[in-house]
């Protein structure tokens, strides 16, 4: 049984995204870190959904979070996930 915390809310201002962890601490981390992130419309950025491991969004904005990935400070800059699928 792990005992990583997970997200329980996501927030977002102008410049940051902001995530509840189930352990009671709020990341706060900045959108550049996410250039998809920072591109999109408050309206896609609401498209999250939270799971155990991290934060997705959908076709729009292809983009998966992991909660250990962001406690690690761990950004998508430079990550090539535009690439396609195998």
């Amino acid at each position: 049984m792990s005992s990583s915390p997970s997200a329980t809310k996501v927030e977002f201002d102008d410049d940051s995204m902001w995530v509840t962890l189930t352990d009671g601490r709020v990341l706060g981390v900045p959108l550049a870190w996410f250039p998809r992130l920072l591109r999109a419309t408050p309206a896609q950025l609401r498209e999250v959904r939270i799971s155990s491991r991290g934060l997705h969004w959908g076709e729009a904005l292809d983009e998966d979070i992991s909660i250990a990935g962001l406690l690690a400070g761990h950004g998508d800059i430079g990550a090539s996930k535009d690439a396609p699928a195998a």
